[in-house]
């Protein structure tokens, strides 16, 4: 396929500029660039879900301009998002048929349907249930039911926006030979992705995106991730690097024997013990869906706990309401921004209020403080690089690392005393990611204690003063950064390493 010189406009801004992309039948072809450099709105140009101002695409030879991604669809294209198209409360199954619905004598066969979305994560490692509701599951979950959607339609160019992105590294090389047998059987696969060494293995060819438009077409083995950061920011790739420790003895939070149950009645958090000291950035590593989430939820006041003790400071918080806990200085930062993190429609100066809107500057008494939030909002955007018109824009035309600076600058200027991050750098480009990790490392010397969930193991390695890893909802590993690999803290999160192995 062949995009050529694709131009899109928004009011105010050039989100595509003169676009060139070219792909291979039967090629990966990574496409990279920086939040805002214009990947998403050509993918959505080219699944149809927009039209371009100018430019053509051709498919096959043939010139195309789909109206709809239905009819992106029936030309064998399909794209997971990296914010999932799902109806939460469908299962898996309802979710993969959804407008593709199999029919024997008119109704729909739930047998068929069954038995080929077995086939197709049989095929492709994709282990997910059928009847479990999209709403219950996890990120990467999600994520699996996206991928079988597509395929289950029999898409032969397959967009994927991210798809490593809460992977540990078993299951990256599980997916690439995954997507190396799709490209060995004909299929042709788009590959976003801001995790550039990733890129580098399995791309055969690579185009970057720098505001709008086409800098450069690379193939893997003419570049280092040195040199594509260069192309998409302007400067060196960032890394997670480790600080001299700032941790003190006090225990800022203290779990004692937490456990929560989960929506099948069995413990999702599974009799957890752990202390976060003052100054200190304690990394939690996981698979998706061992019981991360709920930690989360259950110290947020989210999700109601079965038993334990959580204290803060020493002052049991187990039951206190939501509202009590972030007053008294929990900050959040979601693994999910756009569902529970911002409203998309709403402007800055509102989402910068979310979760501290009892309490000034953004509240006299009683009464919201439209011009305390307005000023706290300029102060934000100023402190924390967020590049936006004005504090009146909407979140949703910020780009992804922009709205993630928003979420954390408006909880770092509350003052927490305790700072829970799921997944902060998620989705967000090399540049932005450095702005994250800064700031989450000036916070642990200010004496904030930090709990670090992500799927992103350097991350966790380079940014943790100590690494706890959950399996099936305990805590079965604590390990010391800077002895850790990649590998070995994948082989903890998998249960393929024994966990009596593992030492403080």
């Amino acid at each position: 396929m062949e995009l050529a010189g694709i131009t899109k406009r928004f009011p105010g801004v050039v989100a595509n500029d003169r676009v060139d992309l070219r792909v291979a039948d039967g090629e990966i072809h990574a496409v990279v660039g920086e939040n805002g450099a214009g990947k998403s709105t050509l993918m959505k140009i080219l699944y149809g879900m927009q039209s371009a101002d100018e430019g053509r695409m051709l498919v096959g030879g043939s010139e195309v301009a789909f109206s709809s991604p239905a009819e992106a669809i029936d030309a064998g294209i399909g794209m997971v998002h990296q914010h999932f198209m799902l109806a939460d409360n469908l299962t898996v199954l309802e979710n993969v048929i959804l407008g593709a619905e199999p029919t024997r004598r008119g109704i729909i066969d739930r047998r068929s349907a069954r038995r080929n979305l077995d086939e197709l994560g049989r095929s492709y490692g994709l282990d997910l249930h059928p009847d479990d509701l999209v709403e219950t599951l996890e990120v990467g979950e999600r994520q699996r039911v996206e991928i079988i959607k597509v395929l289950f339609r029999g898409a032969k160019v397959l967009i994927l926006d991210e798809p490593t992105a809460v992977l540990v590294p078993q299951e990256v090389e599980e997916l690439f030979r995954n997507l190396r047998e799709l490209k060995s059987r004909g299929h042709t696969i788009i590959f976003i992705d801001h995790k550039l060494e990733e890129v580098l293995a399995i791309a055969d060819t690579i185009t970057v995106l720098r505001q709008g438009r086409t800098v450069a077409t690379v193939e893997p083995g003419d570049v280092t991730a040195h040199e594509l950061a260069e192309l998409m920011v302007g400067s060196e790739l960032p890394a997670p690097s480790t600080e001299p420790r700032t941790v003190d003895e006090h225990v800022t939070l203290s779990v004692r024997n937490l456990t929560v149950t989960g929506t099948d009645g069995r413990p999702a958090v599974d009799a957890v013990d752990l202390d976060v000291h003052r100054g200190e950035i304690i990394g939690v590593a996981g698979v998706e869906g061992n019981g991360q989430g709920e930690l989360i939820e259950a110290l947020l006041g989210l999700r109601p706990t079965s038993e334990g003790e959580l204290l803060l400071d020493g002052e049991s918080i187990a039951d206190w309401p939501v509202r009590k806990r972030r007053e008294a200085g929990i900050g959040y930062v979601p693994e999910d921004r756009h569902r529970r993190g911002l409203l998309l429609d709403a402007p800055l100066w509102e989402n910068a209020m979310l979760g501290h809107q009892t309490q000034p500057p953004y509240a006299k008494g009683p009464w919201l403080d439209r011009s305390g939030a307005r000023e706290a909002t300029a102060r934000i955007v100023a402190d924390f690089d967020v590049r936006t018109p004005g504090i009146d824009t909407s979140a949703r035309a910020l780009s992804g690392g922009n709205q993630q600076k928003l979420v954390i600058g408006r909880e770092m200027l509350a003052g927490p005393r305790m700072l829970v991050a799921a997944h902060p750098t998620r989705g967000i480009d090399v540049g932005a990611q450095a702005a994250v990790w800064e700031d989450l490392r000036a916070a642990r010397r200010d004496g904030l204690a930090v709990l670090l969930v992500s799927a992103d193991l350097e991350e966790l390695i380079g940014l943790a003063d100590r690494l706890v890893v959950m399996l099936r909802g305990r805590i079965v590993a604590e390990l010391d950064p800077t002895t850790t690999t990649p590998r070995l803290l994948g082989g903890y999160m998998t249960g393929a390493v024994d966990e009596e192995a593992s030492t403080s």
